[in-house]
């Protein structure tokens, strides 16, 4: 099995901050990798250390067999990055920005140039001016930019935040065709039902790696049992369960509450505690686990 990402110890400080802890991953060739958690939990910070833009304060990382520190132009060569922002040329067209993007990276043949237009659909749009188009068609030629030389890995930074669901949807799409081509791809966000559509799903919080697996075993590993409240005033059940140390996590969902509770608790005993509290329960079941279940649950722990 290659690994295509390894780390060891990697940890990140500005100042007395600490932005990425002692950060220990193995990432096999082929993986779809999702690294999820909040704006701020040392996503960005991770990747920027893995493609050499930034030096480790301490640990060490390889990328594609290359150490990130001694070889930070030849992790570059042979990685894709697309950042959030869409770092592209406004008043340049489509066809214009690509084929800028293909000179910085050495590739000179215009098949290819034609090839991604063609793959990710931007032969319609090819010359008009980015600053005229919209964020869905910007993200398409984002990535566009970003595997013009066929690398090897792909990082991705957060690439649909801001934009609409069908368009994420769309972007996704792509990303399994990236994947069946080979190409293994790190992908972070902050949306937890993005990490649904990953092969395997690593969990940050404040720099930390709290959990790493595929999807379903994390939610398989919830350390609780997941129930569906409908309840009467609804609020009060959820301030009053939120408080409740038989509870794990408590949360409003839509007309009803989600609430995670330890594996030995029973639907009675959680109608019991409402009852008492003067909450009546209209219906109470057992609920399936959310990867935002896992996070927040995680996340809380001590």
């Amino acid at each position: 099995m290659t690994i295509v990402i390894h780390t060891e110890n990697l940890t990140r400080r500005f100042g007395d901050f600490v932005a990425v802890d002692h950060l220990n991953l193995d990432v096999p060739a082929g993986q779809v990798l999702g690294y999820l958690g909040p704006n701020g939990s040392g996503k960005t910070t991770t990747i920027r250390m893995l493609l050499g833009l930034l030096h480790p304060s301490e640990g060490r990382a390889e990328v594609l067999g290359l150490d990130v520190t001694a070889q930070p132009d030849a992790v570059r060569a042979r990685t894709g990055y697309m950042s959030q922002k869409f770092a592209l040329y406004g008043e340049l067209t489509v066809l214009e920005n690509l084929t800028f993007y293909a000179g910085v990276y050495g590739v000179k043949e215009p098949a290819r140039i034609r090839e991604m237009l063609a793959s990710l659909e931007l032969a319609e749009v090819r010359d008009q001016h980015v600053h005229n188009l919209s964020t869905g068609w910007r993200q398409r030629l984002a990535l566009a930019t970003a595997i013009i030389h066929r690398p090897g890995l792909l990082f991705l930074d957060e690439p649909t935040s801001g934009v609409d669901p069908v368009a994420r949807r769309a972007f996704w799409d792509l990303i399994y065709d990236l994947s069946a081509q080979g190409i293994t791809i790190m992908v972070s966000t902050h949306y937890m039902d993005e990490a649904e559509y990953c092969t395997t799903v690593g969990i940050m919080r404040a720099g930390r790696l709290l959990a790493l697996d595929e999807p379903e075993k994390l939610k398989q590993a919830l350390p609780g049992q997941v129930w569906e409240v409908h309840a009467d005033p609804m609020l009060d059940a959820l301030d009053f369960l939120e408080t409740q140390p038989f509870v794990l996590r408590a949360a409003l969902a839509g007309d009803h509450l989600r609430v995670v509770t330890p594996n030995d608790a029973d639907a009675g005993a959680l109608r019991a505690a409402l009852a008492a509290h003067a909450i009546h329960v209209n219906d109470l079941k057992p609920g399936s686990a959310t990867m935002e279940d896992v996070f927040m649950t995680l996340s809380t722990k001590d």
